[in-house]
């Protein structure tokens, strides 16, 4: 599995997941105006649709839409989700919305969804399954893990699986924090306020005068 490099064409493009949150409407309303043509899109040769961020910008600007928080400044932690269970993924927006921290989240059911939008997304943490249909976790780990993006990226894997049975599949790249299931969000909460605490004390020492 390749992933795609960060730089043009793929920049220029992005995914349905990604572009309802952009426009702030569901993934179903995204496609009807692809068909409509209000947004321009392909498929590539998996199936998996790709849309203009160009498009989406001017579908912003023609109805007069302000553009999403995740696209503005440095203040805002984007985080990316990668679960195949539905549930899962509404239990943690559903706690995501509720904290009410500077935080945007992006959810995907499909891993190679998520490698195809990250370039466009460049996400500051990544949580992901590892038993997932198709790609699953440990393909999409080992593959993230080669690529620049991994560098500054923050990743909590989230399994039902024992520490044994990770390390017997080949284990987890350095740094990659892993959460048990069912999902501790008071832990889940406290990362994400570390983070938080931390980016800020790094934004106020690079704005200090040498």
């Amino acid at each position: 599995m390749n992933m795609p490099p960060s730089k043009e064409p793929y920049d220029g493009y992005c995914g349905t997941s990604y572009a309802a949150k952009m426009l702030g409407i569901s993934v179903g309303t995204v496609q009807g105006l692809v068909e409509k043509g209000d947004l321009k899109a392909w498929k590539t040769q998996g199936g998996h649709r790709r849309i203009s961020l160009q498009s989406i910008q001017d579908y912003q600007r023609r109805h007069n839409l302000a553009p999403a928080s995740m696209m503005q400044g440095e203040d805002r932690l984007r985080v990316l989700v990668v679960e195949d269970d539905e549930s899962t993924r509404l239990m943690l927006q559903t706690n995501f919305d509720q904290w009410g921290l500077p935080l945007d989240a992006v959810m995907y059911a499909s891993a190679m969804e998520a490698l195809l939008d990250m370039p466009s997304l460049q996400p500051q943490v990544l949580l992901t399954d590892l038993k997932m249909p198709n790609v699953d976790g440990f393909e999409f780990l080992k593959t993230l893990s080669t690529h620049n993006l991994f560098s500054n990226l923050a990743v909590v894997v989230m399994t039902g699986m024992s520490p044994e049975d990770v390390r017997a599949k080949g284990g987890l790249p350095d740094g990659v924090q892993m959460l048990q299931k069912p999902i501790d969000m008071d832990w889940l909460h406290g990362f994400f306020d570390a983070l938080m605490s931390v980016r800020q004390i790094n934004r106020r020492s690079r704005a200090q005068p040498a």
